[in-house]
């Protein structure tokens, strides 16, 4: 299995809350994305989830007792802490904070914390006038100045039926923070790209607008990838419906200028820009202010249409402002996909472009996966139906050397 966490080896600490039973679940998540999870509980996890349903997820070991001599490895903690690519607490108590703040070692996860050299990350998880309190504040503020990656948490109902501030992160907001600490010192690192997502939007009235079938995923999953190797990524987005990513800067637009004013401002300090955004070519010329209502016996309305702005030609058309960026475009088409491709490789200047044939039922728009033609001065390559992140991970592979020219 390939993915940035496949053959990884996360260490994951459980400590004793009510949302321990999502760990499982993160830990099911994380073996099916290639992971090999160790897992830690606490005696009071062990009160809310057994190792035995551990275990099952896993696939492996779990650990309990820092002297449990029926334990495989000869000592858990130090072997444990030395294999570790990450060490993720979830959920980590107002109690377990504390441990490893102030670096106790009086179990098996806060002396294997002390022993690892492995990122720290931590998913808080306890009522809300506790996280709320000065002495949790403080200790979270300790793992933060130490380098700690503290994920949530979030507002919601807790385990009391009062609603605040204390819910665990959800296990695929996890995942994604895993991914992008693992990746910080990737082959992008230090690189900023910036990314467009969605199909614009172009209003007819308050009601009613032009737009298209885009559903944002294919530039969603290249922010996601970008930022899996180090990048630190700016995601412009029309309105989708998809989650924001995890440790991506977002900048939400919605008609075709707001979408071009907000690249050339993202442009500014940019390495490249990949545009996978599905724009909008015309919108109407005059926006109704109120909603436009059919007549008695009306069958008709024509709306004029006027061009919106050429994103990627304006970009173009500033390159000395941005004279070492790589644009990247992409080209939906219905028919003679290559000689589309290629005129509009030349007539934008672009690096290379990434084209694919909406018209195929298995992969583009609303889809996961994508079949796509990477096509650049020098010739085509043609890709396989892959999944979409895989995708954006063979156009970051084809970005970073030419990052490395400029």
């Amino acid at each position: 299995m390939s993915g940035p966490l496949s053959g990884k080896r996360i260490v994951l600490g459980i400590s004793g809350s009510i949302a321990a039973y999502k760990a499982a679940d993160l830990a099911s998540k994380l073996r099916q994305q290639g992971a090999l999870v160790d897992a830690i509980l606490t005696s009071g996890a062990q009160q809310f989830i057994t190792p035995l349903a551990l275990r099952a997820v896993t696939g492996r070991d779990v650990s309990t007792e820092m002297y449990d001599v029926n334990n495989p490895l000869a000592v858990a903690h130090v072997e444990l802490a030395h294999a570790a690519d990450a060490l993720v607490v979830a959920p980590a108590t107002a109690d377990t904070i504390a441990r490893l703040a102030h670096g106790f070692a009086s179990d098996m996860l806060s002396v294997t914390a002390l022993a690892t050299a492995a990122p720290l990350l931590v998913a808080p998880a306890m009522e809300a006038h506790m996280y709320a309190h000065p002495a949790t504040q403080a200790t979270l503020a300790t793992l933060r100045e130490r380098g700690a990656t503290l994920i949530g948490p979030r507002a919601g109902q807790l385990a009391s039926g009062r609603n605040g501030m204390g819910r665990m992160e959800e296990p695929a907001t996890i995942i994604e923070a895993i991914k992008a600490v693992l990746g910080r010192h990737g082959d992008l690192s230090g690189r900023r790209i910036v990314v467009t997502a969605g199909g614009t939007r172009e209003p007819i009235d308050p009601v009613r607008y032009i737009s298209n079938h885009s559903s944002g995923k294919m530039g969603y999953a290249v922010a996601e990838a970008a930022r899996d190797r180090g990048a630190q990524v700016t995601l412009i987005t029309t309105p989708v419906a998809l989650a924001a990513p995890y440790g991506v800067e977002m900048v939400r637009v919605g008609r075709a200028v707001e979408l071009r004013d907000a690249v050339l401002a993202a442009c500014v300090e940019a390495d490249a820009l990949i545009m996978a955004a599905a724009v909008a070519d015309f919108q109407p010329s005059d926006v109704a202010e109120h909603k436009i209502k059919k007549q008695p016996g009306q069958m008709t309305l024509t709306i004029e249409l006027t061009r919106t702005p050429d994103i990627l030609a304006d970009v173009g058309a500033q390159a000395a402002a941005f004279p070492r960026l790589v644009r990247v475009g992409f080209a939906a088409e219905s028919r003679d996909l290559l000689e589309n491709a290629r005129a509009k490789l030349c007539a934008k200047g672009l690096a290379f472009i990434v084209a694919n044939d909406i018209t195929a039922t298995d992969a583009g728009f609303g889809t996961d996966d994508n079949r796509v033609v990477l096509l650049d001065a020098d010739g085509a390559e043609s890709l396989p139906l892959l999944p979409k992140y895989e995708v954006a991970g063979r156009i970051l592979d084809r970005i970073v050397p030419l990052l490395a020219e400029g």
